[in-house]
């Protein structure tokens, strides 16, 4: 307790922030903010401002100093500019006057200036309490990529990013998409995750160009999905069981035909515009639901010896186009049957038959197989 005719007791809270999430605080960090008798910012723009003037929270601006007091030798090897020396004496100042201060750390305060407060506070007599954010919940960035889209969209940012329609970016949708089965077909965790991010550019782009059109928001995006994950995952979020994963398969369909009334033939909502071994499995997946398949392997391996003995029978070009189709058909099938991805067995196939021959370079010959054919 303060002496009779003292100043308040003085007290600076420290409070971390995630710029990436502004108005989310840990439960404690709001209680020390909501329990001062002043917030002091760094910045009139600081991200959380707005949410500490919608708490009636008292706020003031303790903004960088132009000129400041002499620096010492460790405040010149920490990076501390004269200024940030100022604005840490200022905040001191402020606690001493005013008790209980929170000062709320946001993107302008270097880690210089966070060092150098505390230090201010302790030479002052300045109680110090440090309140950390912890760890941000997964996915935090991606607000950040959010809101670089959305400058890049908006007046003053890239002309050609302000320029795109859904129609001008789908062409770049199917790039991305055969480079994300490159890199996975690689191997290579660090193009994975480059490829994925590009993928989620494509998200997010599209996202913001409908938002501005006034059609739907990224928000929109990512609630429909989290709805629908949650809607076909009963035995996860709802009383029912799955016994495997051809069980949550077989769940999966018939809660997706129970969204869809409308789609009453088996091949509704295949896409024909994919790529045609993509576009065959789906159609043969489609079909077998419905009972129509081979009824063993040896039957569909059989179907392929057979439309090969066609294709190589064939006496036109006409036939051989229709055999062959016919042939591929069939092999599709049997890979299928086999939970053999055919899209990704046929790049295996070519990425293979490409490692064969030799760089220009070299000046080697390549090596011929049975298999290359």
């Amino acid at each position: 307790m303060s002496a009779p005719g003292a100043g308040p007791a003085a007290r600076l809270v420290l409070v971390d922030t995630s710029d990436a999430l502004p108005g989310l605080l840990p439960l404690h960090a709001w209680s020390a903010l909501m329990s001062s008798d002043l917030v002091l910012i760094g910045d009139a723009e600081h991200p959380f401002r707005s949410h500490l003037e919608l708490a009636e929270l008292r706020v003031e601006v303790v903004a960088q100093a132009e000129t400041g007091g002499a620096l010492s030798r460790s405040d010149l090897l920490s990076g501390l500019s004269p200024g940030d020396k100022r604005r840490a004496g200022a905040v001191v100042d402020r606690a001493r006057e005013v008790g209980e201060v929170v000062y709320l750390f946001g993107p302008s305060d270097a880690d210089a200036f966070t060092r150098v407060l505390g230090m201010e506070a302790a030479r002052a007599g300045v109680e110090v309490e440090v309140v950390y954010f912890g760890v941000a919940p997964k996915g935090a960035t991606l607000l950040e990529l959010v809101a670089v889209q959305q400058r890049l969209r908006a007046a003053g940012g890239c002309p050609w990013d302000a320029e795109q329609t859904h129609a001008s970016l789908a062409r770049y949708a199917v790039e991305e998409v055969y480079e994300l089965l490159e890199a996975i077909a690689s191997g290579d965790p660090r193009a994975l995750s480059e490829e994925l991010g590009d993928v989620l550019l494509q998200v997010v782009f599209h996202a913001e160009i409908a938002e501005c059109d006034g059609a739907f928001s990224i928000d929109d995006v990512a609630s429909g999905l989290v709805d629908k994950l949650v809607r076909r995952h009963p035995h996860v979020f709802g009383d029912e069981t799955a016994a495997d994963a051809d069980s949550v398969v077989a769940n999966w369909e018939v809660l997706k035909a129970a969204e869809r009334p409308e789609r009453t033939g088996p091949f509704d909502g295949v896409p024909s515009a994919q790529p045609a071994l993509q576009y065959a499995e789906q159609l043969q997946s489609r079909a077998a639901k419905t009972g129509f398949d081979r009824s063993a392997d040896a039957e569909a391996a059989q179907r392929v010896r057979l439309d090969l003995e066609e294709f190589l029978a064939a006496g036109d070009d006409t036939a051989r186009e229709h055999e062959v189709g016919d042939l591929l058909f069939g092999v599709i099938g049997l890979a299928r049957r086999h939970r053999v991805d055919p899209e990704l067995a046929l790049r295996g196939a070519a990425r293979r038959f490409r490692a064969r021959f030799a760089s220009p370079e070299t000046g080697e010959a390549p090596v011929a197989e049975a298999s290359d054919a």
